[in-house]
């Protein structure tokens, strides 16, 4: 498969967001409007390779972060360090480096914080989109037995230190097998991709920061196992704010997603007035590298 990044002018820089350097990608004319493009677990930047180009050339100016602790961000210690509140601020700051407002689209865990600036924020967003990312309202009004038995890996990464051992394990070798046998489309990540995947995760850190933040999302690693039951996580996913958004919105989501029902993804108006959402039957939890063309289309034609 030919590199989709092969013709694009890419600048590499930082920014330093309370005192954590987050490193980025950037593409596009500097005076466009920002489109800022949020990667998740277990990825970086290049989760947005088939993105990046079209967008910069829509003449977008186009900015995808190494999450803090990814790739090659800076990778704080301790599990506070991944509390949500500093992942919004990373984005906010991130944004604000760039112009005061933004268009604002991320995946998985890139989502989850793009739902959080949208309720926290929305005075830096110009427009939201989500991919496979549960709205927080949503996703605990869907929460049950068989959301749980899907969402095993969060009570799994509640252990000390073994879940980075084996993902970090033969230079991230886990990492390597969830692209291979997760997308729905065979072709979505190459020998290529799959190399980068695993050379970025293989990091000094990388592991331990990725699995932070579920641990900092269920009140980190000192809550006991015995409230990470299902009562007990339905209480953490549950929101204490308002979960309205005020933006315009879209939600893209592929429906053969291993770790979240598609349910989540509906009745969405509830807290989302300008809401838009498109699904696709036939992509992963990975929609964006399995449907690439149909999700860069989605985005034009919404930005």
């Amino acid at each position: 498969m030919s590199d989709p990044l092969a013709d694009i002018d890419l600048e590499h820089d930082n920014a330093v967001v309370d005192d954590v350097r987050l490193h980025y990608v950037a593409a596009g004319p500097e005076d466009g409007e920002v489109v800022v493009l949020v990667h998740g677990f277990p990825e970086f930047w290049y989760s947005w390779r088939y993105q990046i180009g079209p967008l910069a050339e829509a003449g977008y100016r186009v900015v995808a972060p190494d999450l803090r602790g990814y790739n090659r961000s800076e990778k704080p210690h301790g599990v506070d360090s991944y509390a949500i509140e500093n992942l919004v601020g990373d984005v906010v700051g991130l944004i604000r480096s760039h112009g005061e407002t933004a268009h604002l689209v991320g995946h998985d865990w890139g989502g989850a914080i793009a739902w959080a600036v949208g309720m926290q924020r929305p005075d830096v967003l110009d427009s939201l989109t989500v991919m496979n990312a549960p709205h927080p309202a949503a996703f605990a009004r869907e929460f049950d037995l068989a959301q749980l038995q899907r969402s095993w890996y969060v009570l799994f990464f509640q252990v000390p230190w073994l879940p980075e051992r084996l993902l970090s394990a033969g230079g991230a070798r886990a990492v390597g097998e969830v692209f291979r046998d997760q997308p729905a489309n065979p072709d979505a990540f190459d020998d290529e991709d799959v190399r980068r995947y695993r050379e970025a995760f293989s990091r000094p850190g990388a592991a331990r920061a990725a699995v932070n933040y579920y641990r900092a999302y269920v009140d980190g690693i000192g809550v006991p196992m015995a409230k990470a039951t299902l009562p007990g996580l339905r209480r953490f996913f549950d929101p204490p704010g308002d979960t309205e958004i005020t933006v315009p919105t879209l939600v893209l989501w592929g429906e053969r997603d291993a770790a979240l029902g598609v349910g989540i993804s509906e009745g969405l108006d509830e807290w989302i007035p300008d809401l838009r959402v498109e699904r696709f039957p036939e992509a992963s939890h990975w929609v964006q590298c399995d449907v690439p063309e149909a999700v860069t289309e989605e985005l034009l034609d919404f930005l």
